[in-house]
């Protein structure tokens, strides 16, 4: 395993990642060897974190690679708590549900996939400390909570004597609203990790583009990435790992060739000025 100072904590939980993830969403239609070959690529990197959902389908795709071979993956997947499942008990099924398909008798990370407001939060936290208690889940989070939500269910889980480990949402440079909507802030208060999903923008952060919103931003992260002989990409992964120690992304991929341009962000560093400089052109 890489040392500490190579890794990120997912909160309070003592469970570590590389810094960043892996998103499996389009994992289900994808060519199942560029997939496995995927898998082994971020594995034998270190304990990436796999991220999934019930939702996504792609549970079982990860419960194939996982059977051929364990590896150092840190499995994280989601309940979707749709009208009908909205008792600890449905989440427990859910889970059992994902285990099966996984293939494994613990997950390591669980997450309520997204609040519903006329839902008591106390409800899914019940069902997260059921999770853990019984040994189906090392540890739990929540994804696309706001700030005030996330305080609440952390209050509920710690009465059990269990840490959030996480808040999983959409961060990216262009869409930076958890530093303002307050859940960074939240992630720095409570010790809780910011998991980013869609990193890249859905792949608008991947390569120059003459939109105007865009054509700035991604003018100044290619002559960044030019310096530093790397991708745009790369740039893009870079800025947000700097942004704060508390944020993992998890950018998605379904080739290998993808995977290791990936992790290569993790190989340099921008310096204080190429910092500022994104920040300000994104802001």
């Amino acid at each position: 395993m890489p040392p500490d100072s190579d890794t990120r904590a997912l909160g309070r939980t003592g469970i570590r990642v590389l810094p960043l993830g892996l998103g499996t969403n389009k994992w289900r239609s994808a060519d199942r060897a560029a997939v496995a070959e995927t898998y082994r690529t971020v594995t034998a990197a270190g304990p990436c974190m796999i991220d999934t959902a019930e939702i996504y389908r792609s549970e079982r795709v990860v419960g194939d690679c996982l059977r051929v071979e364990p590896g150092a993956a840190v499995i994280a997947t989601k309940f979707a708590p749709l009208p009908g499942r909205t008792s600890p008990r449905r989440l427990i099924r859910g889970l059992d549900a994902s285990l099966a398909r996984l293939g494994v008798k613990t997950v390591d990370l669980y997450y309520v996939h997204f609040p519903l407001p006329w839902v008591d939060l106390r409800v899914f936290a019940e069902g997260l400390t059921e999770a853990v208690k019984s040994g189906k889940a090392r540890a739990v989070g929540v994804a696309n909570f706001s700030a005030d939500q996330m305080r609440r269910i952390a209050d509920h889980l710690a009465k059990a004597g269990i840490p959030l480990a996480a808040n999983q949402v959409n961060y990216s440079l262009l869409k930076r609203k958890p530093e303002t909507n307050g859940v960074l802030d939240a992630c720095r208060e409570l010790d809780v990790a910011l998991v980013g999903y869609f990193p890249l923008a859905s792949g608008r952060l991947a390569q120059p583009s003459d939109r105007n919103r865009t054509k700035t931003l991604l003018t100044l992260l290619a002559d960044i990435a030019r310096a530093h002989d790397a991708s745009i990409s790369q740039v893009a992964l870079n800025w947000l790992l700097a942004r704060d120690p508390h944020v993992i992304p998890i950018p998605g991929a379904t080739k290998p060739h993808h995977a290791k341009a990936n992790l290569a962000a993790l190989s340099w560093r921008l310096s204080e000025a190429e910092f500022d400089a994104i920040d300000r052109a994104s802001a």
